[in-house]
C-alpha cells in the first residue's frame, strides 16, 4: 500500500480536533510549542522534555498543556493523536518508528535519520501504519521558495542550468551531527523540490577545525542526470550569517536571500542572447543586461504554514508535501555525501530508490 492510499484510508477516522504532543522543547522545539499552542484545529495536549528548565519555559507558552519528561508516557497516552519530534537528530528515526507503531501521526524535524538504512525503515513503517508521517523540511513552506518553484515550472526563467546555495553563520555548535547534517538538509530539500529530481552523484569535502571528527565546514557538489549541477556550502564557522540560494536559468537568474527582512527574491533579467541566425561566431552569444525585479511576497511564518499543513493532512487524509519519501530522498543525498566526505571528496553514486 502506498503512503497516499494508506493516508486516504485513514481519512474517516481522523479527528476534527487533533491533540498534539511536542517532544523536545529546547532551542528549536520551543517554537513548535509556541506555534501549536496557537494553531486552530488542534490542541497542544502534552509537552515532553527531560530538562525541567525547558518544561518551565514551555508551560509559560502553553499553560493548559500537561508536562512530562518520559517519551514512553507520550506513546502510551491514548489521548494523543499526533507527535511532533524536535529532539536530537540521532533519536529521530527510532522515535518516529515508535510513535507510528503506537498509532500516532508524526511530524519529525530534519534530518529524518542519520543513515539511509534508518530512513528507509521509517518510510516502510510509515506506509504500513496508515498515519501521516511528515518531515520538517521547513523551507518547502516558505513563500519565496514556492514562488521560485512556480517560476521554474512555468518556464519563466527558461531551462535551469545550475544552482548554488550558501548557508553559513557563527555557531551553534553541535556534537551529535556535523555542519552538513545540521544545515544542508535545508538546501538539499529545496533543490530537490525545485528540480523535481534526485541527483545521480554527489561529492563532498569538509574539515573539522573546532571538534575532532565533527566537520564545521562542508562543500557539496550535486550532479543531476539531465546535466544540471548544484553546489552547497554550509558552515557554523563563518563571520556572517547568510542564507542564499541562486538559480541560474536560460532566460533569467533568481536569488533567494532569506537573510533579507523583506526582499526575499531578486529576479535578474540577465543572460546570453542566442539569435536565430548569425553569420559570425562573435554574433552567436551576446550578453543581455536587463532589469532587476523584486516581487512583493506575502510572507507568513514558514513554521506556522508547515504546522498548519501537518494538521490539515491529518484532518483531510492527505499525503504531506514533505513526507517520508521526500525525507528519505534528502537522506540518500546526504548519506552519499557522507561517504564522499570520508573518502577525500571522491564522487559517490546515489542508488535508485525502488
Amino acid at each position: 500500500m502506498s503512503v497516499h492510499e494508506a493516508v486516504s484510508s485513514a481519512k474517516t477516522s481522523s479527528p476534527a480536533l487533533v491533540r498534539v504532543a511536542v517532544v523536545g522543547a529546547g532551542y528549536w522545539g520551543v517554537n513548535h510549542v509556541r506555534t501549536f499552542a496557537r494553531l486552530a484545529g488542534c490542541e497542544l495536549t502534552l509537552v515532553c522534555d527531560p530538562d525541567a528548565k525547558n518544561l518551565k519555559r514551555a508551560a509559560g507558552l502553553a499553560p493548559s498543556a500537561r508536562l512530562c519528561s518520559d517519551y514512553a508516557q507520550v506513546l502510551a497516552d491514548p489521548s494523543i493523536d499526533a507527535v511532533v519530534l524536535a529532539t536530537p537528530a540521532v533519536l529521530h528515526a527510532e522515535q518516529t518508528i515508535l510513535a507510528l507503531r503506537a498509532g500516532k501521526h508524526v511530524l519529525c524535524e530534519k534530518p529524518l535519520a542519520l543513515s539511509v538504512q534508518d530512513a528507509k525503515a521509517v518510510k516502510a513503517v510509515a506506509e504500513q501504519s496508515g498515519r501521516v508521517m511528515m518531515c520538517g523540511h521547513l523551507m518547502l513552506y516558505h513563500a519565496a521558495v514556492l514562488r521560485l518553484r512556480e517560476m521554474i515550472q512555468s518556464g519563466d526563467i527558461g531551462e535551469v542550468y545550475y544552482l548554488y546555495g550558501l548557508r553559513v553563520n557563527l555557531g551553534k555548535l553541535r556534537h551529535d551531527e556535523n555542519a552538513m547534517w545540521s544545515l544542508a538538509p535545508h538546501d538539499v530539500s529545496i533543490i530537490l523540490y525545485l528540480l523535481g529530481q534526485v541527483p545521480v552523484s554527489v561529492a563532498a569535502r569538509g574539515h573539522a577545525y573546532l571538534q575532532p571528527g565533527v566537520e564545521d565546514v562542508v562543500f557539496l557538489n550535486l550532479i543531476f542526470g539531465d546535466g544540471k549541477m548544484a553546489q552547497i556550502q554550509v558552515s557554523w564557522l563563518d563571520p556572517r550569517k547568510e542564507r542564499r540560494l541562486t538559480v541560474v536559468g536560460e532566460r533569467r537568474m533568481v536569488e533567494f536571500d532569506d537573510s533579507h527582512p523583506t526582499e526575499k527574491l531578486r529576479i535578474y533579467d540577465k543572460g546570453f542572447h542566442r539569435p536565430p541566425e548569425f553569420t559570425q561566431f562573435g554574433e552567436f552569444l551576446t550578453v543581455r543586461n536587463g532589469d532587476i525585479h523584486i516581487p512583493h511576497l506575502d510572507l507568513p511564518e514558514p513554521l506556522n504554514v508547515e504546522c498548519r499543513h501537518f494538521i490539515e493532512c491529518i484532518q483531510k487524509g492527505q499525503a504531506p508535501r514533505s513526507g517520508a519519501k521526500e525525507g528519505l530522498d534528502v537522506i540518500r543525498v546526504l548519506g552519499a555525501a557522507d561517504k564522499s566526505l570520508r573518502n577525500q571528496g571522491a564522487p559517490v553514486l546515489i542508488e535508485d530508490e525502488p
